[in-house]
């Protein structure tokens, strides 16, 4: 979330920021006034509290001068001080809950160098690598779903019936391919990012701290009965592996990597590309995600996003990387670039990672803390995070850009050690 003392001393720039999203900025206002209330309450209940040490002090030195009737109108005098101060405190704790629950809400600022726009159509191109339009055969502009069901490698019947509608099934090589991608995109990694395998169901803490809760409630599986959530993405746990800690700056940065499954309802997606794998409720994901001291951050964001853009490279695909813009990053987020790969099967720009830096944003929420090398007190962490390689779109993609015109697809060869040697995908009866 962000400091409230940046709206103390400088609501007009906050104000700002949520209006760069588009975002109605009530919020802030309505933050600044709560904010206030409890600060002059907290206030009043102090000076009531210093009030009653006073008098309890008075008190005392009556008894031991055996003045009891002026102790004892005192001690009445006290008691009911006590009564106002107890209710001036329920009142300030009151109206604290209902500020955080709106400080909760509030999105991050978009950095200054974000690009100004209201949404996906002013995201700025920064390149495009790889991409000629008219190189592609129609061999390769058959979808996905249709060679995946040709070759085996899909079952999208047999998933629905197992678990309805976006869900998908990855059946002998198809599975394999799934499985090889992690499995290279965690190699690729872990020579500088430690390899985690968090849990998959996760406290509500754990989510509120990336952002993901409140606002994303309706996107989010919800095991009520043990109060748990099933991840949209391994930095939900991952940003909370150091939640409320102190770590020292000899131990930063802090590098992560994680494969997971990943969970989301798309409840928004009102039926938008629901064939095939470009958006499932269930999906497998390596994460990339750093902690770091703020002055760090604009080298770790361009580490990331080398990471993530030279495995997409390295697998022969056509992409491009996006500036987005303050109306289309993610909540949490003070500016994201994304990595789309175009899919000839689908012809579409598939977004396949996107790389953020959320400033102090999660963790304040998170209460990530580290102390500097001077060691006098503590400063918030910034936390930053991106998809190594997200599987569902890749595998379109790859499955799409690699067909042949005799049906069968080439395995990159990257990938051939990880696909027990097998270098072509046919029909099982081939």
């Amino acid at each position: 979330m962000l400091d409230v003392r940046l709206i103390r001393s400088d609501i007009d720039s906050v104000r700002a920021g949520v209006a760069r999203r588009g975002e109605d900025t009530s919020a802030v206002d309505r933050a600044a006034e709560l904010d206030a209330e409890v600060r002059s309450l907290a206030a009043k209940r102090d000076s009531l509290r210093a009030e009653i040490r006073s008098l309890s002090n008075e008190v005392g030195s009556l008894f031991r001068d055996g003045r009891k009737d002026e102790a004892g109108s005192l001690q009445e005098q006290s008691k009911a001080l006590g009564e106002e101060e107890k209710q001036l405190d329920e009142r300030a704790g009151v109206l604290a809950s209902e500020l955080r629950e709106v400080m909760l809400r509030i999105p991050n600022l978009p950095a200054a160098e974000c690009p100004d726009g209201g949404g996906e159509a002013d995201n700025v191109l920064l390149r495009t690598e790889h991409f000629d339009p008219d190189a592609y055969g129609d061999h390769q502009r058959v979808p996905h779903w249709e060679i995946g069901e040709e070759l085996g490698l899909l079952d999208v019947a047999r998933a629905v019936k197992l678990s309805g509608s976006m869900f998908v099934m990855y059946r002998g090589a198809g599975a394999a391919l799934a499985r090889a991608l992690c499995q290279l995109a965690i190699d690729r990694n872990v020579d500088l990012y430690e390899e985690i395998r968090p849990p998959t169901l996760v406290r509500t803490d754990t989510m509120v701290a990336t952002g993901h809760l409140p606002k994303f409630v309706d996107e989010a599986y919800h095991s009520e009965r043990d109060d748990l959530w099933a991840i949209p993405t391994a930095e939900v746990p991952l940003t909370s592996l150091a939640r409320d800690e102190i770590l020292d700056s000899s131990e930063l940065p802090k590098r992560f990597c994680a494969h997971t499954s990943c969970f989301r309802r798309e409840a928004g997606s009102a039926g938008k590309d629901t064939r095939g794998l470009l958006r499932l409720h269930e999906f497998d994901k390596v994460e990339l995600l750093a902690l770091c001291e703020p002055a760090d951050a604009p080298a770790l964001h361009d580490e990331i996003l080398a990471r993530a853009e030279g495995l997409i490279a390295d697998l022969g695909l056509s992409y491009r990387i996006l500036d987005l813009c303050a109306g289309d990053i993610g909540a949490s987020a003070r500016r994201t670039f994304d990595i789309e790969v175009y899919s000839p099967g689908v012809d579409q720009w598939l977004e396949v990672s996107s790389v953020s830096w959320f400033g102090d944003y999660q963790a304040r929420r998170a209460n990530l803390r580290y102390r500097p090398g001077s060691g006098k007190g503590t400063e918030v962490l910034n936390t930053l995070n991106g998809s190594a390689l997200a599987v569902p779109r890749v595998w379109a993609a790859l499955v799409e850009t690699n067909r042949r015109p005799d049906g069968s697809v080439a395995v990159p060869e990257l990938l051939v050690p990880y696909m027990r040697g097998l270098e072509s995908l046919t029909a099982p009866d081939r």
